[in-house]
């Protein structure tokens, strides 16, 4: 175990500080953990292979796709497809918006502090285009929400 000893001074007069040394502890710990791993690796059982599904034709698809806006309007009032949809348009909606608007607003707030710190003597004009435009990044959100809420409590779908 001396051999294996670390110390802190690098000095102590032990032979274990030697390069060679150095090396060969170096390479028996190194393969002391690659066998480690790999007897770790081979002791766990592999999980069974769950049997692929098959492919659907893109014809199949296209054929989905083109009928579903029509089994939308024939089943008539007892129909769930409408509102069903109309939920799902509503959260594409407002998180569209909201992701649009915070990933602009965040590189608008970047490029304005950047521009701050390089002339700080014109921070008066920059806050204030930026406090500007920001206003209109959020009421790009804001559509995006009155969408959402128009698709959710005043569908013009629904009869």
């Amino acid at each position: 175990l001396k051999q294996f000893c670390v110390k802190l001074a690098p000095d102590c007069g032990d032979s274990c500080h030697t390069p060679a040394d150095r090396m060969a502890r170096s390479l028996m710990l190194t393969a002391a953990v690659l066998l480690s791993s790999g007897a770790l690796f081979t002791a766990f059982v592999p999980v069974p292979r769950a049997p692929t599904a098959p492919v659907v034709p893109t014809a199949a698809l296209s054929a989905a796709a083109l009928v579903t806006p029509t089994a939308a309007h024939a089943a008539g009032e007892s129909s769930v497809w409408i509102p069903a949809l109309s939920a799902v348009g509503a959260g594409f909606a407002i998180g569209l918006a909201a992701i649009g608007s915070g990933v602009g607003q965040g590189i608008a707030s970047g490029r304005c502090i950047d521009g701050i710190s390089r002339q700080p003597e014109v921070a008066d004009d920059l806050r204030g285009v930026l406090l500007l435009s920001l206003a209109f990044m959020e009421s790009l959100t804001i559509y995006g929400l009155v969408i959402a809420l128009v698709l959710l409590f005043a569908n013009p779908l629904i009869k």
